[in-house]
Order: C-alpha cells, then sequence, then structure tokens
C-alpha cells in the first residue's frame, strides 16, 4: 500500500481497532486518554493524501471503495481536528466520572462513521458510515442518563433512522440505473439517463437534509446538542452535522443545470437560516443557542448548493467546503467555552469570555475573521441579487444571536467568583480557539479566487462591517426589551407536537376511564342516553 492508500485506511481503521480493544475493560476505562489519537490519520490523510487515487477493496460490483476529493478533504480536515481538540478535552471532563470508558465506546463509533463518510466512495460503505455515525451519536447524546438525555437521544435516534431509510431507497434507486455498480462516481455518472432519477434525488435531499438539520427536519439538533455533554455538543455540532453536507456534495448533479431544485433547495436553505436565528433568540441555555445557530448556518451552506445546482456551478461544492470548514472550528471552540465558561469565575472571566466574544461575533462575519473569509468566498456563489441580499441580512441576524449567546453564557458561571477552569478543558479550547482564526486564513489564500488584496479591498470591507454592525444595533433593542420575547422550548416544532401528542393521550385515558363507568352502569347509561336524545328532541321540536 502506497501512502495514499494507507492513510485512508487508517482514518477509518484506527478509531475502529480503539473499539475493538475496548472490548477489554481494563483499556476500555482507560480509553478516554487515548480519544485525542484516533482522528490523527484522518487529519494526515487531508494534508497529505493524493487527491482522486482510491483504495478499493473487493471483486467487480461489491467494491469498498475509499477516495478523497478536494471538498472532502477539507471537511476531513477540519473534523478531524475538531474531534482530536475535543478528544482531548473529553478526558480532562471526564475525568473521575462515572461510565467514562462507556462514553469512550459511543465518542469511537461515532468517530470512525463520521470521518468515514469524508472518504467513502461507494454505496454499501457510506451507509454503513452513516448507521455506524447514529448509533455512536446516540449514545454520546444518552450519556448523561437523565429524562432530557433519554428524550433527546431517542428523537436523534429516530429521526436518523428516518433518514437513513430515504438514503438508502435513494441508493437502491441509483444502483438500480448503474449496471450493478455500487461505485459513487458510476452511479452519479448513470442518474441522467435514470428513469428514477427523479424519486432518487427527492429522497437523497430529504435523507441528506434531514442529517444536515433542514427545517422541518431539524428538531434534533437543538434537542440533541443541548442534551449531550460539552465535548460530544462540540463534535456533534461541528462535524456530525457536516455528514449532512457531503451527502449533498457526493449525490447532487451540481455539473448540471436544474434550475428547479436548485430554486427549491436554496428557498429551503434560505428558510432554515432564518428560523434558526428566530427560534435561537427565544432560548435561553447557552448550548440551545448555539445549536439553533447551527441550524441557521447549515441553512446558509446548503442554500450555497442550491444556487450551484441552480447554475450548474459544481464550484459551489468547494466554497460550502470552504464555508462549513470555518463553522467546524469555531462552533466547536463556542461549544467549548460553554464548559470553560461555566468552571470560571466571575472575577476571573473577562478574559475568556472576551476570546469567546471574537469567535462568537466572528461566527456573524467580523471583518478580518474567519467567518468574514466565509463569508466573502460564498459570496459569488451566492449571487447579488435576492439570494445575496438575504444572507446578507442572515448575517446581521447571526451576529444578534451571536451576541445572545454572550449575554445567556456569561451568566452561566461557577459558584466561586475566583474559580479558574482546569488546564485539562482549558487547554484544548484556547487550542481549537486560535485554529478557528488562523486556519480559515491559511485556506483562503490556498483557494484559486483566494487573494489577500480582495479581502482588503474598502469595498470588501464594508460590505463585511455594515451586517455586523446592524446585527449589535440590533442587540441593544434585544437587550433592553429581551425578557419580555416568549420563550419556546428546545426542539420547538419536536415540542409542539409533543404537548398535541400528551394531550390526545390525556383524552383517550379520559375516554377509556368514562367507557369503563358506563360499561359498568349499562342500565343507567341507557337512560342516561335515552334522556339525552329526549331533551335534544324536544329543543328541537320547538
Amino acid at each position: 500500500m502506497n501512502v495514499t492508500e494507507t492513510l485512508l485506511a487508517a482514518t477509518v481503521g484506527l478509531p475502529l481497532a480503539l473499539l475493538a480493544a475496548c472490548l477489554v475493560p481494563a483499556v476500555r476505562d482507560r480509553m478516554p486518554g487515548l480519544l485525542w489519537l484516533a482522528p490523527l490519520p484522518g487529519f494526515a490523510a487531508a494534508l497529505l493524501a493524493a487527491e482522486g487515487e482510491p483504495l478499493e477493496l473487493g471483486g467487480p460490483g461489491a467494491h469498498l471503495a475509499l477516495e478523497l476529493d478536494l471538498a472532502g478533504a477539507i471537511l476531513l480536515g477540519v473534523a478531524a481536528l475538531l474531534w482530536s481538540i475535543a478528544g482531548g478535552y473529553a478526558a480532562g471532563y471526564l475525568r473521575g466520572a462515572a461510565h467514562a470508558g462507556r462514553f469512550a465506546v459511543a465518542w469511537l463509533m461515532a468517530l470512525a462513521g463520521c470521518l468515514g463518510a469524508f472518504i467513502v466512495a461507494d454505496l454499501a460503505t457510506f451507509y454503513c458510515a452513516l448507521a455506524l455515525l447514529s448509533l455512536g451519536a446516540g449514545g454520546l447524546v444518552v450519556h448523561d442518563g437523565t429524562p432530557r438525555a433519554w428524550y433527546a437521544g431517542s428523537m436523534y435516534v429516530g429521526l436518523s433512522l428516518a433518514g437513513e431509510t430515504a438514503v438508502l431507497m435513494g441508493f437502491v434507486l441509483l444502483a438500480a440505473a448503474a449496471d450493478g455498480s455500487l461505485l459513487i462516481r458510476d452511479v452519479m455518472a448513470a442518474l441522467p439517463g435514470s428513469p428514477w432519477g427523479v424519486a432518487a434525488l427527492a429522497l437523497l435531499i430529504a435523507g441528506f437534509g434531514l442529517k444536515a438539520g433542514l427545517f422541518p427536519l431539524h428538531v434534533w439538533m437543538p434537542l440533541a446538542h443541548s442534551a449531550a455533554p460539552v465535548p460530544a455538543s462540540a463534535v456533534l455540532s461541528g462535524a456530525v452535522v457536516k455528514v449532512g453536507l457531503i451527502g449533498l456534495i457526493r449525490f447532487l448533479p451540481l455539473d448540471v443545470a436544474l434550475a428547479d431544485w436548485g430554486w427549491w433547495l436554496t428557498a429551503a436553505g434560505l428558510f432554515t437560516a432564518f428560523y434558526g436565528v428566530a427560534i435561537g433568540l427565544l432560548q435561553r441555555q447557552p448550548k440551545a443557542v448555539l445549536a439553533y445557530s447551527s441550524v441557521s448556518q447549515m441553512g446558509l451552506i446548503v442554500a450555497v448548493l442550491g444556487m450551484g445546482l441552480r447554475a450548474g456551478d459544481p464550484d459551489a461544492a468547494l466554497f460550502a467546503a470552504y464555508y462549513a470548514s470555518h463553522h467546524v472550528l469555531v462552533k466547536g471552540a463556542l461549544f467549548l467555552s460553554v464548559g470553560v465558561i461555566a468552571a470560571t469565575g466571575a472575577a476571573r472571566l473577562w478574559a475568556k469570555l472576551a476570546l469567546t466574544a471574537i469567535l462568537a461575533v466572528g461566527l456573524g462575519g467580523l471583518p478580518l475573521t474567519g467567518g468574514a473569509l466565509a463569508k466573502f468566498a460564498v459570496k459569488a456563489a451566492l449571487g447579488e441579487g435576492l439570494a445575496g441580499t438575504l444572507a446578507s441580512v442572515s448575517a446581521a441576524g447571526t451576529t444578534l444571536l451571536m451576541v445572545h449567546f454572550l449575554f445567556r453564557v456569561r451568566h452561566h458561571v461557577a459558584d466561586d467568583p475566583h474559580a479558574v477552569a482546569p488546564p485539562g478543558i482549558a487547554l484544548p479550547w484556547l487550542a481549537l480557539a486560535v485554529c478557528s482564526i488562523g486556519i480559515p486564513w491559511a485556506m483562503y489564500l490556498s483557494l484559486p479566487t483566494g487573494t489577500l488584496s480582495r479581502v482588503l479591498e474598502p469595498s470588501a470591507l464594508l460590505s463585511a462591517v455594515l451586517p455586523v454592525a446592524a446585527g449589535m444595533l440590533a442587540s441593544l433593542a434585544l437587550l433592553k426589551w429581551g425578557a419580555r420575547l416568549p420563550r419556546v422550548p428546545e426542539g420547538d416544532i419536536a415540542a409542539a407536537s409533543g404537548a398535541a401528542l400528551r394531550a390526545a393521550a390525556r383524552m383517550a385515558s379520559a375516554l377509556e376511564r368514562l367507557d369503563r363507568g358506563l360499561r359498568a352502569w349499562p342500565a343507567a347509561a341507557l337512560a342516561l342516553a335515552a334522556l339525552a336524545l329526549a331533551l335534544a328532541w324536544a329543543i328541537a321540536a320547538r
């Protein structure tokens, strides 16, 4: 095996090997301290593996194939980095905690599935990666064992299964038109001539849209991200949701202009972007605010792909991957900051809060930050029309939402005003914060259109600062009148449907009790019914 093949195999092989080692109880108990090692082959593969040089195992028509393209390499590299740093954070976070070994098992399952999804090149292995990811992530969500965690975990697993069912049906339709091949490149080449192409595309958009958190399939994100332990929330929001994005990148025919499909996908993405901001502003818990911010950001990324599909622009995949790479890092750092601030006393808070503020406002596009670079990179894909204008407005909304997050997180500090966050969680958070600032610059300058002079032009700086300034001004109104806003439970639609189901259950229980009572008194019940009918007839006769 050459270097590329070795690194691709190790990307999923090392997490699976460590997972197998967890069968030994003594090793499993010590595994949290090794979690940071497991993603390193994936990070090395993103940097060193040759693009388009596949590793294929198996016979004709039954390949297990691993391959890396540029969009996959971008997402793999930042996701592996997040998993590694968050793994180091998890070791400090779980020190002395019960069931740390169980957490490590779920972590490694989710890690293998997540990183595997960025490099698999055949349908069967892709589906296996999705299934492994869902099982592991479900275990992370329910780790605390509280009723809230179990509810969030059941919602996550249930919706994940629904999404994977749609994806599997789409895969079957794709494979049916590809002469028995399961390689992604073969089934996508056969898609234009497939009689089931429209159905396959609809199923895949629904399945991967759920994974990416598009409205109304987003409800698992605020529930799962809020209930999971802090390091798990960081990888769920930063890396796991990007599996839905890589699915859309792989299975949308971006080299063909499909105007109607692109319009609907763009509309769904932009609506999700604004909906995430609106509901996020009605949350009180910092992690819930960040979760709805992820809903919003994923909506904007999907809108970029929708515009690419509308125009038949395959470069949209690269721009969407770059935008998402910044989100991976900064959202992971913001989730870790929740744990760091919670362990810090008010007297020692301001330095950590200041760095968190830079990261948070940077997500809205603060000039010279990675967020500004990300928004500048997708500006051409979104265009100067309605989509581009709405994207700029959403940047102001993101800024407002991030200021709201800062308002909320500063109230969740340690009881001891002089408490200091342990180095085991403070240092990984600081490392990820630095990476989320520096890496987007390095990646941007490596893009074909990434030049320093373009982002430093006065017009570019002005277009970046205006939405941020608008969001900051709106935050003054939020600070004054925000307490009057209604509160929406985490999961919004799911919470509303849950209330309806509970009301229906109470009504059903009442009707059952009435039925039991009537059956216990048949003569009296019959007389009561006869009397009611007689009274109704008498009233009607008048």
